[in-house]
């Protein structure tokens, strides 16, 4: 269903069972896949590619120009996955030479009020994005992350797995899958506990991730602390990948934390 009121181009993929509602303007290269929601005054623009069952609030803006100067309007795109929702005033942006020129967001994420999503970002699924977030380009959230309301992530920067980062931080160095970081400029200072027990990871477990955070993050050395931990704990499916983490990127330092020497 498509209300009257809204201008939809007449090249745009727009499968059955969508529903359009008041004053929405969707453009010429924008795919809508079926059971998708857009309730009203939203703006979908570009090279937009949406899956299945998304919903829309009022005042969305996808597929707008990046806002990065060093954009020349080459060809970029949007890849949204399925079963997300995009609270009032969210606004995406498509990606740049600079970055691979797509800005990808998964599947089951929550981005509320005001969130705003820069060019060239990679979101996983299961995400949530408290109010009033903002996310710079290039950055990096994977699966299951929380980020607390009016946190301001800088570019490039990486949200691991299961992390969570509290409200009002600003986050400057990358957390660890798993992590808790917070502060005005962002800390590590402990587990995601409470996240960890939710995601129904065994108690054995967290005690071995628990063991990992205080050798490792003892003092500075954490790349060198790592390398001295007993083979076994190196072995556990969770400590590989915060490992993995750690050495995969270097453009952004690791969150510590604050009281280390």
């Amino acid at each position: 269903m498509i209300h009257p009121t809204s201008i939809v181009d007449k090249n745009a993929k727009i499968s059955k069972n969508v529903e359009i509602g008041p004053y929405c303007i969707i453009g010429a290269k924008v795919e809508i896949e079926a059971g998708t929601k857009l309730h009203s005054h939203v703006c979908i623009k570009g090279k937009t590619k949406i899956g299945k069952n998304n919903e829309f609030f009022s005042f969305v803006s996808i597929g707008s120009p990046p806002q990065d100067l060093k954009y020349k309007g080459e060809n970029n795109s949007i890849i949204i996955g399925d079963n997300n929702k995009f609270r009032e005033y969210v606004n995406i942006n498509p990606g740049t030479s600079q970055g691979g020129t797509i800005t990808k967001l998964g599947n089951n994420n929550l981005l509320m009020v005001y969130c705003h999503v820069a060019h060239d970002c990679n979101l996983g699924d299961n995400i949530v994005l408290a109010n009033n977030v903002q996310v710079g380009g290039h950055v990096t959230i994977e699966n299951n992350a929380i980020v607390g309301g009016s946190c301001a992530i800088h570019q490039f920067s990486r949200i691991g797995n299961l992390a969570m980062v509290g409200g009002m931080t600003g986050v400057l160095s990358d957390v660890i899958p798993y992590g808790l970081s917070l502060g005005n400029r962002n800390n590590l200072v402990g587990l995601n506990l409470i996240g960890l027990r939710r995601a129904k990871i065994s108690n054995e477990d967290i005690k071995i991730l628990q063991k990992f955070y205080d050798d490792v993050f003892c003092n500075q050395n954490f790349r060198s602390n790592i390398e001295n931990l007993n083979a076994e704990i190196k072995e556990n499916k969770y400590i590989k990948i915060i490992i993995n983490f750690i050495n995969s990127d270097k453009k952004r330092p690791i969150s510590l934390p604050d009281n280390i020497k």
